[in-house]
Order: structure tokens, then sequence, then C-alpha cells
């Protein structure tokens, strides 16, 4: 079954048996050879893993011309309008032609267990068997619940980098990158990156860490990194910007929350030459002098741009760019140029009031119970003065001048940029990181990924990505339908049922007869760019 060239190798004493691709790298202008290890030679008989009944099983598959539509060998009534919705778009987006290419003997597999996490939303795989009795898919087929752990254990590494390059080359150049990171927590002791760290949910498990990259015009996910969950925000841009490199991008464009915000940071990203909006403390020097200078000139009815309700200004400013070259064992120092952009926004400024009010409250209260959360210590040493005699008992008594510092700054916020230095064009641009955010929920939520209930790096890694690619269709979907403004009338969730509930008959003596689509319907597809289904 399998057509490529086997070739052994014995390592410490055993004979193993793997497939030898020859394939042409374009970037490095020669021959190379991927190996996929197969099985073992015990005794002189060929022992399979894994991996080679996967590739066996899939290849059996390889007849159908068509995803999902297997031959007729008896009368079904399955579901058909939502997955068909989903093989255009793949088609359109040039993932159904690049997961094939990555993934010759899986991506059929890839892209049903994908379909299945979207439209069952929460529901574990073990559903699937269930799920794909009575819905058309590509593979066409049952995954059983093992089936699934060894199809998330055979996607690799090099694959994987493979699918990046080939879908970052269908993107635009010319838009900004929304880059931010979020945890997931972990019950396995057996996974080498889970690790203790700052959990924004503040969960007692320990984690990993996810960084996720997407296009703020497409609204579409385009890279994602796995890190330690020990690693903060601020170590990751020097090794994103590499990425880029070693990926072939040289034009990229990112957007980045304050949390990513170091000297060492912003140096790394003027070194690799990348443009960048990044938010920033109003606690830092340069900062904290240049509003103070600017405070009551920034609510000037000249700088209100009302479509944001915000008071915004720019100032230029010299950066102190500083970069180590250990070739001369010297430190390069020189100016760069940047812009400083100033916000006012009165709604922010309530809002900031009402849950500095709310976070004072709870610290006060943790106090006088003597019951302290870690992630505060600095807070309530900052805020609350503690005293303790036998008479009056424990005392909390606020700080006024901390908390007449805080005030000062409600509804005020920061950007730093060295590409963009119309205030307004920056802050539209900015909010495009709203998108990760509202990505990380739909991994969490929508696809069942708050908790990871895999036992193994590589099964990690396989489902990882898989949800990856069903994020990209679950993105499109939300981004058709906020152009087309479909949130008034529908939820997600109940376009899809209403897609889902076309039926494809089909008859071993009549072919397939696709069931009855109303108006409505028919117009859904094509607010989302699809042409409704025929035969």
């Amino acid at each position: 079954m399998i057509l490529m060239k086997k070739r052994t190798q014995v390592i410490n004493g055993t004979e193993y048996v793997f497939i030898d691709d020859a394939y042409w790298n374009s970037k490095k202008k020669r021959g190379e050879h991927k190996r996929t290890y197969i099985g073992k030679k015990v005794n002189g008989e060929f022992i399979p893993n894994k991996n080679y009944h996967l590739q066996q099983e899939l290849e059996k598959t390889k007849k159908n011309s068509r995803p999902g539509l297997a031959p007729i060998t008896q009368i079904k009534h399955r579901y058909y309008g939502a997955t068909y919705l989903f093989d255009q778009i793949g088609k359109a987006l040039g993932l159904t032609d690049d997961l094939k290419a990555c993934f010759p003997h899986m991506y059929q597999q890839i892209l049903s267990v994908a379909y299945y996490l979207i439209l069952e939303e929460n529901n574990p795989l073990s559903r699937f068997p269930h799920w794909q009795r009575f819905h058309i898919h590509p593979f066409g087929k049952n995954i059983p619940s093992q089936r699934s752990s060894d199809l998330f254990q055979s996607i690799d590494e090099a694959s994987r980098m493979q699918f990046f390059r080939k879908q970052g080359k269908r993107r635009l150049e010319n838009e900004y990158w929304a880059f931010d990171t979020t945890s997931i927590s972990s019950f396995s002791d057996a996974l080498k990156q889970v690790k203790k760290g700052r959990n924004k949910e503040h969960d007692r498990l320990e984690q990993i860490n996810l960084a996720l990259l997407f296009g703020e015009q497409s609204g579409l996910p385009f890279y994602y990194r796995k890190l330690p969950g020990n690693i903060t925000d601020v170590k990751t841009i020097r090794h994103l910007a590499q990425e880029f490199n070693v990926m072939g991008y040289q034009k990229v464009k990112v957007v980045l929350d304050r949390g990513f915000y170091s000297q060492q940071n912003i140096n790394a990203l003027y070194q690799h030459h990348r443009k960048f909006i990044i938010g920033t403390k109003l606690s830092l020097k340069y900062v904290r002098e240049i509003l103070e200078d600017e405070r009551e000139n920034l609510k000037l009815w000249p700088h209100l741009l009302k479509q944001f309700n915000t008071y915004g200004i720019s100032r230029t400013i010299d950066w102190p760019y500083e970069q180590v070259r250990p070739y001369k064992g010297d430190v390069l120092k020189e100016k760069r140029r940047a812009y400083l952009l100033l916000f006012y926004n009165p709604q922010k400024a309530a809002k900031d009031q009402t849950e500095m009010n709310a976070h004072l409250t709870r610290l006060q209260n943790d106090l006088m119970r003597g019951k302290r959360r870690d992630y505060c210590a600095r807070e309530y040493e900052k805020y609350f003065t503690v005293t303790q005699t036998p008479k009056r008992g424990r005392q909390v008594e606020p700080k006024q001048e901390a908390m007449l510092e805080a005030a000062r700054n409600y509804g005020y916020f920061a950007l730093l940029t060295n590409a963009v230095k119309d205030p307004f064009e920056a802050l539209s641009l900015y909010r495009s990181k709203d998108l990760v955010e509202k990505a990380f929920g739909n991994l969490k939520e929508r696809l069942n990924f708050r908790r990871m209930h895999v036992s193994s790096e590589l099964s990690l890694n396989g489902k990882l990505f898989v949800e990856f690619i069903a994020l990209i269709y679950l993105s499109y979907v939300k981004k058709k339908m906020q152009d087309a403004k479909l949130f008034e009338q529908w939820t997600l969730q109940g376009l899809l049922d209403e897609l889902d509930s076309i039926e494809l008959f089909e008859d071993p003596e009549h072919g397939r007869v696709l069931g009855e689509m109303t108006k409505k319907q028919e117009q859904l597809f094509r607010d989302l760019g699809v042409e409704p289904p025929s035969l």
C-alpha cells in the first residue's frame, strides 16, 4: 500500500524500517530526504508501527475523487449543508490543497475532525462515531478514539511548518498581524512544557502557553507556537522575529499588547526591521513626562475622533536603540524614530474607576479576613497599610496618595509605534488584537480546549494543530457574518445548525439527490461567500 521506497537503519542494535521520501528544497536549491519510520525488523520479520497502519488505512480512501462523497453502496440520508460550506471555504483559502500537500495520507481525517470540532460544540471526540454516521465529511469513514490518537501523533513538526509556509504565501504581506498569548491548563505531568506560571484566570493547575498570530484585515489565524507555561510574554518576541526570518517573511508587521513591552523586545523588532504597534505603560518615565505636558491639551475638541469617542495625539520621539554585537565585542547605540500616541476616552475613565473600586474592595476584604492571594501581593502593599494591635485588632487603612495617582490616569492609555503617525489609524489597527482574544475564547470554549486531556507531547502537538485548522474555518465564518451583519439575526451556532439541516439523499440505483433548500438558506451561503450546493 505504501509506494515510497523502504529503507532500514540500525539504531542501538535494533533494525528500524523507514520510508525515504526524496523532495526538492526550493529555498536551499537542493534535493533533500524526509524519513518516516513505519516499524522495525525482528528476526527478519517486519513489525509495523501505528504510523504504518494509519497510512495503510488512509491509502484505501484515496480512490474517492471528491472529499466526503464515497461510492454509493446503500440508501442513506445524511446532513450535507454545513460540511459543504467548509469544503468550499477550504478551497477558497487553499486549506485543502495545502493540507493535502503537507499531509497526503491524513489530510481528509484532519479535515473531518476539524469539521466535527466546529459543529459539535464542546462535545468530546468520543462522540465522533455517532456524528459521522449522519454527516457527509471529507474522510467519509469512522475515526474511533484510538484512531484519533494515532492521527494526532502522526502530525509531525516538519509538515506543520511546511503548512505554515504555504498558507503564509497566500496571505497579504501588507496587513498587520495581531499577536498574543494565552494559558491552557493541564492535568498531565508527562508533558515537558507544562509548568507553573502566571495564569490570567488564576487556575491552580500547571499550564502551557499558546501564542497566536492573527491577520488584521483577513480576520484569520496565521501561525501559532506552543510555549512552556513559565515563559512570560516579554520573552517571546525575539524568538518570533527570528522565526519570521526562518519562514521567509520579511514584511510582517505586528500588533502587540503592553504585556509584550520591554526595551529588549522593542530593540529586537528594530533589529529585524519589523514594523510594530505596541501598548505601553503610563508609568514609564518618558511616557509620564509627555503625558504631563499634554494631559489637558489632549482633551480638546480638535483631537477628538467621534468614531471612537476618543481623543488622541501623536508625538515623535527618539528611541534609544541598543544592539549587542558579539562579532565586534561592543554595543551599538543610536537613535531610532518612533511615535508615542496618547489617548483619552471618557467611557474608559468611568469603566476604569468602577473596576478599580471593585478591585480595591476585594483587596480590602482579603486583608480584613487575613487571606491574601499570592498574585495580588504587590497591590496589597501599594494601596493599603495593615496594622494589628491587641485592643483594636486588625486595621486596614487606604494609602490615599497611591489611590489619587491611579485615579489621575483613569481613561488614558498609550501606544508606541515605528510605523503609523496618525493616532486614530494606529488605534484602529491596535484594536485588531481583539481578534486574538476572541480566538482564544473560541479555542477554550467552543473548541473545548480549556483543559488538555492528552498524555503525550506528540498527541498534544497534533491536537493543537487540528484545533488550529478548525479555528481558521471558524474565524472565516465569523468574519463573513460580521461583514454581512448576520449577527443581528443569527448566532454562530444557529446559522451553522440552519445550514447543517440540508440533507443529501443517496441511493445506489438513483444516485445522489440534494434535499430541499429554502431561499433563506441559499442567501446565507451567498452571504458567507459560497455558492449554494447543487448536484
